[in-house]
């Protein structure tokens, strides 16, 4: 679990498609320099939010390349994540897992990124930043829009983010930067067109599934399902219009 609020930069200093160490396992493995300021409490099969992925540290050193940590990465992830796109010399967002001692200053915040969006457009308003971004038009990115409510939360590249506008039809949501954030994390220097990855509020979806299982339905993959839940909800405030007409007349006389 994280916050949001990222802690710290580090910079990628070596990313191996096929890690045959044992560290990392025959997969791909990423690992970032520059991260003596979180490495100080840092324990093999820790878990680090990297760009907002939440992943396992299997290495780490703290005096080579200003400290560095390994991560492995799976195929999901990289198929959700632009991890995949990262490149030797790059930025990246870091948190540590939430600590029980610490305020909770973001929002809850998995790690379990849900899709990416790019970068649609930038625009300066003072010293703050406007940055507005594109989901693709597939089923996976579609069906997090839902989710997306101004002055709701969102996660952009772990970074904790308050929605300022949604638009469902341009498949477009957008968020301001302050000067402090801008400086803090690397998303304001993202050119047009780049990734971005997202996790969308995890509380509004465990909200909907609950209410569809109020309702008799089930939030899935197959229409019939929804229109089951739909017709409940239906039929639900049908009878409670009734029952109240019915009372008021009953009353009446």
């Amino acid at each position: 679990m994280f916050t949001g609020l990222v802690e710290h930069q580090g910079r990628i200093v070596a990313i191996d498609p096929l890690d045959t160490t044992e560290s990392g396992g025959g997969g791909w493995s990423i690992t970032v320099g520059d991260s003596a300021e979180i490495l100080n409490d840092c324990h093999i099969g820790d878990s680090i939010s990297v760009n907002g992925a939440c992943l396992t540290v299997t290495e780490f050193n703290l005096q080579e390349h200003g400290g560095w940590f390994k991560i492995g990465v799976a195929p999901e992830t990289l198929d959700r994540t632009d991890l995949g796109e990262l490149t030797v010399g790059q930025l990246v967002n870091l948190e540590r897992a939430l600590a029980a001692h610490v305020r909770f200053g973001g929002h809850f915040v998995q790690g379990h990124i849900d899709t990416t969006a790019n970068v649609f457009s930038k625009t300066e308003d003072g010293n703050s930043l406007r940055m507005l971004f594109q989901l693709p038009p597939t089923e996976r990115s579609l069906s997090i829009l839902p989710y997306l409510i101004p002055k709701g939360f969102i996660a952009i590249d772990g970074a904790s983010l308050t929605l300022t506008s949604v638009n469902d039809e341009d498949r477009t949501f957008g968020v301001m930067l302050i000067a402090h954030t801008q400086n803090k994390i690397g998303l304001g220097k993202k050119e047009i067109g780049r990734k971005v990855n997202i996790e969308v509020d995890m509380v509004g979806k465990y909200v909907e599934k609950a209410v569809w299982a109020a309702l008799g339905g089930r939030k899935g993959e197959e229409s019939n399902e929804e229109e089951r839940g739909l017709k409940a909800l239906v039929e639900k405030i049908v009878e409670d219009v009734v029952d109240r007409k019915l009372a008021e007349r009953l009353g009446q006389k």
